[in-house]
């Protein structure tokens, strides 16, 4: 897009698509609005004072730290975003010390993790809630901590005309009865969301199967049904026939 991609190859809309094994072969699902949440990264690192286990009374444990700030954190969600928006604060991995140094604490700590949301002003309140929340339960114990919260993906967001406009034709095509008109959206995240920042579109997801083995996305056992190829392409056909019908006798 940085590149001039749209100024190259001018169009009105743009339309993507997903397999999606929660869905069985010949569905298909599009709605207006959120399909797909913003993804950011977050690191917090937490300095203390490292010294010797035997005696912690001259240490600052960031260790300790990090575990007050990775249950803080849970309150977040629970305690700052209103019930019917929806978000997600996952701390996932913690770094600290040495594994062959079983009485050393170490000087610093590291925290890493992600936070999903779909609406700029809950990803705007989760950063700062963070960032202070650290900050305030590291000085409670004499320790400091900082945030590095990096916005990688914006929501995928659905345009209204478009995505109803998604609905007739993949109901066209596979029926109505195979049409998923309100499949709720994912915290996942999609790189597509950065073209519908800049044109109207939407994004569909395309039925596959699986879940019910566990093949699910990202999974060492995920397999892509090659079965479902054909339907895929007529989608992108279709969604161009009925955007840009030829004249009559042509």
């Amino acid at each position: 897009i940085d590149d001039g991609l749209f100024e190259r190859f001018p169009c009105d809309a743009v339309y993507a698509m997903h397999n999606w094994p929660a869905l069985p072969p010949g569905k298909i699902a599009v709605r207006p609005g959120p399909m797909m949440a913003a993804a950011d990264r977050i690191t917090i690192t937490v300095e203390g004072r490292g010294g010797h286990g035997a005696h912690p009374y001259q240490n600052i444990d960031p260790v300790l730290v990090a575990a007050h700030i990775i249950t803080a954190a849970q309150s977040i969600v629970s305690r700052n975003v209103h019930p019917l928006d929806a978000a997600v604060v996952s701390l996932c991995a913690i770094e600290a010390g040495n594994l062959g140094a079983m009485s050393v604490v170490p000087r610093e700590a590291r925290i890493v993790g992600t936070v999903r949301t779909f609406k700029p002003e809950t990803q705007d309140m989760i950063e700062t809630r963070l960032s202070a929340l650290a900050a305030s339960v590291a000085g409670g114990f004499g320790a400091q901590a900082r945030l590095n919260y990096e916005r990688i993906y914006p929501a995928t967001i659905n345009s209204r005309d478009e995505a109803l406009f998604g609905q007739q034709v993949a109901a066209e095509l596979v029926g109505p009865e195979n049409l998923v008109a309100d499949l709720e959206p994912s915290m996942g995240a999609e790189d597509f969301s950065f073209m519908l920042r800049v044109r109207r579109g939407a994004y569909f997801r395309i039925g596959q199967g699986g879940a019910e083995a566990g093949r699910l996305l990202h999974n060492t056992r995920y397999d892509f049904n090659d079965e479902i190829l054909p339907l895929g392409a007529a989608l992108f056909v279709r969604l161009a026939e009925r955007s840009m019908p030829l004249a009559a006798g042509r």
